[in-house]
């Protein structure tokens, strides 16, 4: 039964390719995919074309009281942010002042700490939004907070862990890595490379039991993580991300971290960037005209949406879990979901990053029409029951994999 209208503000990588898996399932009545460029917004709706299901319209995602006004026009139930994060506390105003459930892929942005940024946490991924947690519990509405891949489905394999695997968990790390190649490009990110310098060059966030939250210096304590189905030694470094903030207020562990398999190279462009300013958000004057810096390597790079077909190899994210199993001995096992990209390019027409994280708020809108998942409040993932959402992955022709390390070496 088609019931559930969505607005989709932000027709990228991932807002394409969203409309590329919403397309299939029949608990959609309406998708509103919008754009501040109307003909991005009409672009992503190529592979749904005569379904009437979906539409297209310009929208400015920093203009709250205009993403309120469409949501209520079009009647909507729920608002999928699908842009940066920059954009976040407009969309999140919207949502609420629309009386819509809200969903994001990556929380409102941190602060690093003024005087010691390397050691103590200012402010923190999602801080502004989980303060917000009580107003949207009292009005009866739901924020669900990082619901991507990573942020996202690695929340819900460290719920799966904690409640059926493991008696106690020493440490979740969640791990993502890839062996994927761009043709005819010295250097060409998968992902938007405005969120990977936000993400990589902030300070990255730790948590210990004892410790609370602390952070480190950028590419900390590297290790070489073995990935599954071909991928194979990959080394991974800290990196600034939403898991860390989420996992621990939910599930009861010593120690959470994230690490992203970056390689050498990749980490020496960042390096570069913020050697000579060019990671910077804050505009100068060139000429005439004041630019941001960062936007102007946004610009210079080529779209990763568009790197589809240059693309080969098999992207991972997944969650590291260790500690005492139910039946009270040592565990040590990666959860994880794995996409070929020329697989995910002849099934979908996108390609496998932004592909991976647009599954999951689909698979979550699904889940949240059919009462399967039930909240109020600003929650992240790991706040529901993970085994239906994984049984909803698996129908949607997307299953993960368990790698139970532990019993591999008995």
């Amino acid at each position: 039964m088609r019931s559930v209208r969505v607005l989709v503000v932000g027709s990228g990588g991932v807002g394409s390719a969203l409309v590329a898996v919403a397309r299939r399932r029949d608990f959609l009545e309406h998708v509103t995919v919008t754009d501040i460029n109307i003909g991005r917004a009409e672009r992503a709706l190529a592979s749904v074309s005569g379904d009437e299901r979906f539409s297209a319209t310009a929208l400015d995602a920093s203009d709250a009281r205009a993403i309120t006004a469409l949501a209520t026009e079009r009647r909507v139930d729920a608002i999928v942010n699908a842009v940066d994060p920059r954009f976040n506390p407009a969309i999140f105003t919207a949502a609420f002042d629309a009386r819509c459930t809200y969903l994001d892929m990556a929380m409102t942005l941190s602060q690093p700490h003024p005087e010691t940024p390397y050691e103590r946490t200012g402010v923190t991924l999602g801080e502004e939004q989980l303060d917000a947690s009580d107003g949207w519990a009292d009005a009866g509405l739901l924020a669900l907070v990082g619901m991507g891949v990573e942020p996202g489905l690695s929340d819900v394999f460290a719920r799966y862990a904690s409640d059926h695997l493991f008696h106690s968990i020493e440490e979740i790390g969640v791990r993502d890595g890839a062996n994927l190649e761009v043709e005819g490009y010295a250097f060409a990110p998968t992902f938007s490379i405005w969120t990977t310098i936000e993400e990589c060059l902030n300070p990255p966030v730790i948590y210990e039991r004892e410790r609370g939250w602390y952070t480190t210096a950028p590419f900390s304590e590297p290790e070489t993580f073995d990935f599954p189905e071909g991928i194979g030694p990959v080394e991974c470094v800290n990196v600034e991300h939403e898991e860390v903030l989420l996992i621990p207020r939910w599930i009861e562990c010593g120690r959470v971290t994230f690490k992203y398999g970056l390689g050498e190279e990749f980490i020496n462009v960042l390096r570069t960037l913020h050697l000579v300013g060019l990671d910077s958000t804050k505009p100068v004057r060139v000429g005439a005209v004041e630019v941001a810096p960062r936007d102007v390597v946004v610009a210079a790079l080529p779209d990763p949406p568009t790197l589809g077909d240059r693309m080969h190899g098999k992207t991972c994210a997944g969650t590291w879990v260790r500690g005492t199993g139910k039946d009270g001995g040592p565990r040590d096992v990666y959860l994880y979901h794995v996409v070929d990209n020329d697989e995910c390019m002849r099934e979908f027409g996108h390609q496998a990053v932004v592909l991976q994280t647009a599954l999951n708020p689909v698979v979550a809108l699904e889940l949240l029409d059919a009462g399967a998942w039930r909240g109020a409040g600003v929650l992240g993932p790991e706040a529901f029951e993970a085994d239906p959402f994984l049984e909803l992955l698996r129908a949607y022709g997307a299953p993960h994999g368990v790698d139970d390390r532990e019993r591999a070496r008995r």
